[in-house]
C-alpha cells in the first residue's frame, strides 16, 4: 500500500481507512483445515495426527478453536493406492505463517495424503455438516428388518403352460 497516495486523501477517508485497518489487525484470520490420512492407521493414530498438527499451530502463535475426527471413509478415487482414508477437520484462528508451517509439515508427513485449507470469515457454531449427517443417520435407527418378506421357497411358482 502506498502511503503517499493516502496522505493526499480527504481526512474523513483517511480515518475510515485506518479504522478498517485497525479492525483487521486486531483479529487473526480464521481457517478450516481438512486432511486425509492413510487407511492403515488406527483411529488413535489418526486422532494423534490431529493433536500433533494442532500443537504446531499453537506453537506458532495460533489457536485451535475446534477439531473433529470424521472417521474412515471411502474416497471417490484412489490416492497413493489407497481406497479409504481417515478424514479429520480442524478449525483454527492463526496467523498465515503458522498455517504455512503446518501445511509444510503435513506435506512432509508420510501418513497425510491430502490437505485442504480454507480461509473463512467466521466459524460455524456446533458440529460440522459431516457430523450432523452422521448423527441424523444414527437417529433413524437400524435398517428395517425384512422379516415381513416371505422366503423364496414359500412364494408361489408361476404356472407354465408350455407342456
Amino acid at each position: 500500500m502506498d502511503l503517499r497516495r493516502l496522505s493526499y486523501a480527504p481526512r474523513r477517508d483517511l480515518g475510515q481507512h485506518f479504522e478498517a485497518r485497525l479492525k483487521w489487525e486486531d483479529t487473526m484470520p480464521l481457517y478450516e483445515h481438512t486432511f486425509i490420512a492413510r487407511q492403515d492407521l488406527s483411529t488413535t493414530q489418526a486422532e494423534g495426527l490431529i493433536e500433533h498438527f494442532s500443537q504446531v499451530l499453537t506453537d506458532n502463535g495460533g489457536s485451535v478453536t475446534g477439531h473433529e475426527y470424521w472417521g474412515l471413509k471411502t474416497m471417490a478415487y484412489k490416492i497413493n493406492k489407497n481406497r479409504k482414508g481417515h478424514y479429520a477437520y480442524v478449525k483454527s484462528d492463526a496467523p498465515s505463517a503458522a498455517v504455512q508451517e503446518m501445511e509444510r509439515l503435513m506435506g512432509l508427513h508420510e501418513d497425510v495424503m491430502r490437505v485442504l485449507t480454507v480461509r473463512v470469515d467466521e466459524h460455524e457454531e456446533g458440529p460440522s455438516a459431516v457430523i450432523q449427517a452422521k448423527n441424523a443417520r444414527d437417529e433413524r435407527g437400524p435398517r428395517r428388518d425384512r422379516g415381513d418378506r416371505r422366503d423364496r421357497d414359500d412364494r408361489p411358482r408361476p404356472r407354465r403352460d408350455d407342456a
